[in-house]
């Protein structure tokens, strides 16, 4: 691993400092208690730690699970007592938002912070990786044994724990070896952060089970920055996302000119569709394109792909992985033809096919509908094979490749002090595919104002996510409403966008 710090620190770790360093950390895990099945988290920003740490979890036959960096109290809270995890791994800055709320989290027995010492129900990491013994027998565990799980957002209710087999492993070697094209020499490089599906399938556990030397970049976004590292590292193989590749395009053609990126050999994007002006711009730039692929956290990695040997159709998510059966299915799960917009359905099992949602197995059935996995995708298949993505079937929204459930951003804009009522829903963006605008009324001695507005974004970013903030604010007077309550978001959305508003029969008056 090639580590490169955020304040121009870097560090390099061989794969036997790794397999010393997570032998010492599974245990650590042990002598506080840690066994197979138990749930195990990680706090952290992209340190050297997040990565003994997932690798150790695992070894111990617990399941391991990373939350992202930037989740404020609220988003920890839901993830952290769902999931009854026994110990959270984090540093003495993260700490401080899971101090907020641990009087609600009765099966957190113990938090391990990176930067202190032991004290009480904390654990220093440095003092007792110290004492650890650096041999460690890995458990023994079933293909079908639980591996690690994500929380992943829907339209409705709290995230959902996705959890993923051991199995899972396989697909994710291949498919770094058949889609990412990795070699023996490759200097590989995810910019996805593992609180995400990609940065554990494909930063961690396909990557390093294919033997690949990867970088890891902990800083914030910068195009400069981003350059350089592939200049220092020399960088061949590039696994990134549509929205980064947008902000590159936007940072100009003059820029990577002055670097040298002449390592680089292949690029493969993620998250959501990869538009086709990002292909001929990385054809002029880098004389290379971006191949796109197509997967979701419930899935656990690639299913369809623009392979290396294949012709790209800019704009196509490309065609299924070998074994991977994919259709375009009617509501009914009835096979469509070419051409015909359906939903994006895929025949299980798979190798990472999720085992289950955690605690929630009526969810896990809602997923299958005669003999398919319904993605909630919404696409076409053309005449030769290829899939193109046409949009969500449910109002989830995908605003820098991050999927964002409304009921959960619209859950905490009503916990502000000033609002009455939230409707949320994503709105095209030219950079990040979509941005999330929220409708509000406001209670009784509450006015509009950009003040307020400024007090309700900050409000979100603290509670639930810097990424998960509604960017645009309309006061409403009222919503438009179900007979029955529900807000309509498919209304909100065709009046902003200037759509038809389609069958209103179940509006109230």
């Amino acid at each position: 691993m090639y580590w490169e710090g955020a304040e121009e620190k870097s560090e390099e770790y061989s794969f036997l400092d790794l397999k010393n360093l997570s032998n010492k950390f599974a245990n650590v895990l042990k002598k506080y208690g840690i066994k197979k099945g138990d749930r195990v988290f990680i706090f952290l920003p992209r340190i050297p730690e997040l990565y003994v740490s997932f690798l150790g979890i695992i070894k111990t036959g617990a399941i391991a699970s990373d939350l992202f960096a930037a989740f404020g109290p609220k988003a920890l809270e839901d993830r952290l007592k769902d999931s009854g995890a026994k110990i959270l791994v984090t540093n003495s800055e993260l700490k401080h938002r899971v101090d907020e709320i641990k009087d609600r989290l009765p099966e957190l027995k113990y938090m391990m912070v990176v930067d202190s010492e032991s004290e009480g129900e904390e654990i220093g990491y440095g003092e007792e990786m110290k004492k650890a013994s650096r041999d460690f027998e890995v458990e023994r565990m079933d293909p079908e044994d639980p591996l690690f799980m994500l929380y992943t957002s829907g339209t409705t209710g709290k995230p959902k724990g996705v959890v993923h087999t051991h199995y899972a492993i396989l697909h994710e070697h291949l498919t770094m070896k058949w889609v990412l094209d990795i070699h023996e020499d490759d200097i590989y490089w995810c910019t996805a952060d593992p609180g995400w599906v990609t940065g554990i399938a494909y930063g961690i556990l396909g990557s390093w089970s294919n033997g690949t030397s990867s970088v890891v970049y902990e800083g914030r976004f910068s195009p400069e920055k981003w350059y350089s590292v592939i200049e220092k590292r020399q960088v061949t193989v590039w696994y990134t996302a549509p929205t980064a590749i947008r902000m590159l395009m936007r940072a100009g053609e003059e820029l990577p000119k002055k670097y040298d990126l002449s390592s680089l050999r292949y690029l493969c994007s993620v998250g959501e569709p990869l538009n086709p002006e990002a292909i001929h711009w990385a054809l002029k730039v880098f004389g290379l394109p971006f191949h796109d692929n197509w997967w979701q956290t419930e899935t656990g990695g690639i299913l369809i792909a623009n392979y290396p040997c294949m012709r790209i159709k800019p704009g196509s998510m490309g065609k299924p992985f070998p074994g991977i059966r994919a259709a375009i299915v009617d509501d009914d799960g009835n096979e469509l033809p070419a051409g015909a917009e359906g939903n994006l359905a895929i025949k299980p099992p798979w190798p990472s096919m999720m085992k289950e949602i955690w605690r929630n197995p009526e969810k896990y059935k809602s997923y299958f509908k005669r003999g398919w996995y319904v993605t909630g995708d919404r696409a076409r298949m053309d005449e030769d094979g290829y899939f193109w993505f046409i949009g969500r079937a449910d109002d989830v929204i995908k605003t820098a490749g991050e999927r964002i459930g409304p009921f959960e951003v619209e859950s905490a804009l009503v916990e502000h002090p000033a609002i009455v009522e939230a409707g949320v829903i994503g709105k095209p963006d030219p950079i990040r595919g979509e941005i999330i605008k929220a409708f509000v009324s406001l209670k009784k001695g509450y006015k509009p104002s950009t003040e307020l507005e400024d007090d309700i974004k900050k409000f979100i970013k603290k509670r639930l996510a810097g990424h998960a903030y509604p960017r645009e604010i309309e006061f409403v007077g009222t919503l438009p409403k179900t007979r029955s309550g529900k807000i309509m978001r498919r209304l909100l959305k065709a009046q902003e966008l200037g759509l038809p508003v389609g069958d209103t029969s179940t509006l109230e008056e």
